[in-house]
Order: structure tokens, then C-alpha cells, then sequence
């Protein structure tokens, strides 16, 4: 009587863990929109809260390493400011190269706002070598209908002028 009990439970325990594995099929999806980096003006969306004050020398990168910045930047739709606000990208950037190659380590959430991704969240921490075409961050986690995401982004560059830039985004997450 108790082996075929025994049999019993695991043959349930089984079968609630096909269940359950079944319910949860992951989906894909692939979003793109621009990240408007403001570091000047009247309403920077990005501040330096910490930096370097004892360096001497002349390399502009190295002078640069340890900064570190907290954002708060619009997420729109095409590249230009004035376009639909889907979300803000908010978090920390810190200069993490000393020599050669600017890069940043980045530690950001993407927040929608509008749209149909309204109240989701994905998250982002990884190194960006900002100067090289096309950078790749992996997603680490999300929420809403991003929930327990994971992949990828490619961030291009769409435009610079001094430190003030605008960020292309593709995005493919895999999620519940």
C-alpha cells in the first residue's frame, strides 16, 4: 500500500510540474525606440553626483574614471524629442575605463509609460563601450508584461553634439 502511494504522490508531482511548465511559455518581443541623454541646460536629465578632483594629467578618459551620473532620461518613439514620450530610462552610469576606450558601466531600468508596454519594466547592467558603433547589454529582469525578462539590446548612437546624446534602442526580450 505505501509504494503505491508513493508512486501516487510522484506521479502527481509530476504532472503538476508538466502543468506548470506548460503554462508558462515564454514569449518574444522586439521594441525600438531613442533615449535622450540631456547632461546641459536648464533640465538636464542626467547629473554627476560624483567624480574625480585630484587628477593631474592630461588623458581626457582618464580624468573622466569614477565619474558617476544618475538619469532620469526620456524614452520617445523616433529620434527627435519632440515624438511620442513611450517611457524614461532611469538609473546609474558610472565612467569605467581609465585609458583608450570611454565606457561606462550602465545599471538602468526602462520604464513605459504609454503605449502597450504602459506600467512594464525591463532592466539593463552591463558595459558600454560608447564610442564603438553598435554596443550590445543583456537584459537582466523586468516586470508587467516584461516579467522575468531576459536578453538583449543593441544601443546605437544616433546623435552627439559635446556630451549630450540621443541613443537608438533595439530591444529583444524573452518573457512570461
Amino acid at each position: 500500500m505505501m509504494a503505491l502511494a508513493s508512486k501516487l504522490l510522484v506521479f502527481l508531482a509530476f504532472s503538476l510540474a508538466v502543468h506548470n511548465t506548460v503554462a508558462l511559455k515564454q514569449k518574444a518581443t522586439r521594441i525600438q525606440f531613442y533615449m535622450h541623454d540631456i547632461v546641459g541646460g536648464p533640465q538636464p536629465t542626467a547629473v554627476r553626483v560624483a567624480g574625480r578632483s585630484n587628477f593631474t594629467g592630461q588623458d581626457s578618459i582618464a580624468a573622466m574614471f569614477g565619474s558617476i551620473s544618475v538619469m532620469d532620461n526620456p524614452l520617445t518613439a523616433t529620434p527627435s524629442i519632440n515624438s511620442t514620450l513611450v517611457g524614461r530610462a532611469q538609473g546609474i552610469y558610472a565612467m569605467s575605463s581609465q585609458e583608450k576606450e570611454l565606457s561606462l558601466l550602465m545599471t538602468l531600468t526602462y520604464a513605459f509609460t504609454t503605449g502597450p508596454y504602459s506600467g512594464s519594466t525591463f532592466s539593463v547592467v552591463g558595459r558600454n563601450p560608447v564610442m564603438k558603433e553598435v554596443r550590445e547589454m543583456p537584459v537582466v529582469g523586468g516586470t508587467g508584461k516584461f516579467r522575468l525578462a531576459r536578453g538583449y539590446c543593441l544601443a546605437r548612437t544616433y546623435s552627439m553634439t559635446q556630451m549630450e546624446a540621443v541613443i537608438g534602442y533595439n530591444v529583444t526580450l524573452l518573457h512570461y
